[in-house]
């Protein structure tokens, strides 16, 4: 009987491929599935499994891999592949909305493989190559300290910067283009990130953005002798909860209402993040008075991050992506 595929239990490559290809022939170390450490499936254009081990020395490579606590892996390709290989290219665009990696990890070539769940790009080494070098985020990381020590996987830390505290620095809005750009190696062994689309704490970390945009909005109008507009704004969200198209009601220095809608992440500027069709009508209707306020590589640690603001119409400002769909049978 095929077993399930569920996180945090062990698999042979034999199992693992008998869940995700049981039609096509399996040889222990031989062929794509038996010795691989990247299979593409078959059924999906851009699918992978990935079958990590830690540890390994490959060419005279010993590849720098790691997880943090939040689940940020630290990976390394094949030795010999660079930067425009056909494979590095489709794992540098993975959209995790489309595509999925599954990955399986063991830290002893010996022991099975361990299923860590699904992977979303975080960012490349743009300098390096033969490797390349990525980060993936892992995706809905839930696993514990007890799992962690089953498996002999020794989780790294986070690494926070030292900034001031609650400060949001604000910047002009990213240039539009279709090139990821990935991170130089200073960037890339900088501070983790965690990925926007780990849902669990994204409710949390949705509100410390809209707070710190809430104290943004008073200090800058009692710095311009606008206190009595200071008293008056109000967060929206936390009142009357999500459905009304911003999170908060601030104003101009002229007294003008400016409605404010919050969207946070912990990883960078570039980062895409998710719009409502309520937010995007509001948005149409209240087009002078529309603001989103994208608050972006935010520290929980340091209540920081950097922020550039959208102005009007959001479907003038945004690419936008279809992820979902309302469907009725015609």
């Amino acid at each position: 009987m095929v077993r399930k595929l569920a996180k945090y239990e062990d698999y042979s490559r034999k199992e693992v491929h008998d869940i995700f290809d049981p039609t096509s022939p399996f040889t222990p170390q031989r062929g794509v599935w038996g010795f691989q450490g990247i299979v593409p499936l078959s059924e999906c254009e851009n699918d992978f499994v990935f079958f990590v081990t830690f540890g390994r020395v490959e060419a005279h490579h010993t590849f720098e891999e790691g997880v943090t606590t939040d689940g940020v892996l630290s990976w390394q390709s094949q030795p010999k592949q660079k930067l425009e290989t056909n494979r590095i290219k489709t794992l540098i665009k993975h959209d995790h909305n489309i595509n999925n990696i599954y990955l399986f990890l063991r830290t002893n070539k010996k022991v099975d493989y361990t299923y860590l769940g699904k992977l979303g790009y975080i960012s490349h080494d743009n300098e390096r190559e033969q490797p390349v070098y990525f980060k993936w985020q892992i995706m809905d990381w839930e696993l514990t300290d007890e799992q962690a020590k089953r498996i002999k996987l020794e989780l790294e830390p986070i690494e926070h910067t030292e900034i001031k505290q609650n400060v949001l620095v604000v910047s002009d809005p990213p240039l539009q283009t279709n090139k990821i750009l990935g991170s130089n190696t200073t960037q890339f062994h900088g501070r983790h990130v965690n990925f926007d689309s780990n849902n669990r704490l994204n409710k949390q970390l949705g509100k410390s953005g809209e707070l710190l945009v809430l104290q943004h909005e008073k200090e800058f109008l009692i710095r311009n002798g606008r206190h009595d507009l200071a008293n008056l704004v109000d967060h929206t969200a936390e009142k009357e909860g999500d459905g009304t198209g911003y999170d908060i009601r601030s104003y101009n220095l002229d007294g003008e209402i400016k409605y404010i809608e919050v969207k946070t992440t912990r990883a960078s500027k570039q980062t895409p993040f998710y719009l409502t069709i309520r937010e995007l009508v509001f948005s149409k209707q209240h087009p002078e008075a529309y603001f989103l306020y994208r608050v972006f590589d935010f520290d929980e640690t340091s209540n920081t991050g950097g922020m550039y603001q959208l102005n009007g119409d959001l479907e003038q400002q945004v690419k936008l992506q279809a992820l979902t769909f309302k469907a009725t049978t015609i």
